[in-house]
């Protein structure tokens, strides 16, 4: 397991700085995400529905959460999973079960 070096950033959000430490290797990620989160909360802010940065970042949070959540699949019905491939190993036995007689 490699451990990068941390890296500490300054980074604003709606006009306020904030120190952020992040791995090395994340930092493009993390500058990324900051750019995404100020974007929607300026969206928020202009839109003039709430008033107050911590209410403006809370909306977010919930956008963007709502948002993430939507998009990830959903979970996989395992018992479907395997009474399919029950089904589907039972087909290949009654398809092979002729060639046991030909040996």
């Amino acid at each position: 397991m490699s451990h990068s070096n941390h890296v500490s950033l300054d980074v604003a959000i709606m006009g306020r700085e904030f120190r952020v430490s992040c791995p090395e290797d994340e930092r493009e990620g993390l500058l990324h995400a900051v750019s995404y989160l100020d974007r929607k909360m300026r969206e928020i802010r202009d839109a003039g529905r709430v008033i107050g940065l911590e209410r403006i970042a809370i909306m977010a949070a919930l956008n963007i959460t709502h948002d993430f959540l939507a998009a990830r699949p959903a979970e996989p019905d395992m018992h479907a999973y395997r009474a399919r491939l029950d089904q589907l190993t039972n087909l290949l036995d009654q398809a092979l079960a002729p060639q046991d007689n030909l040996f």
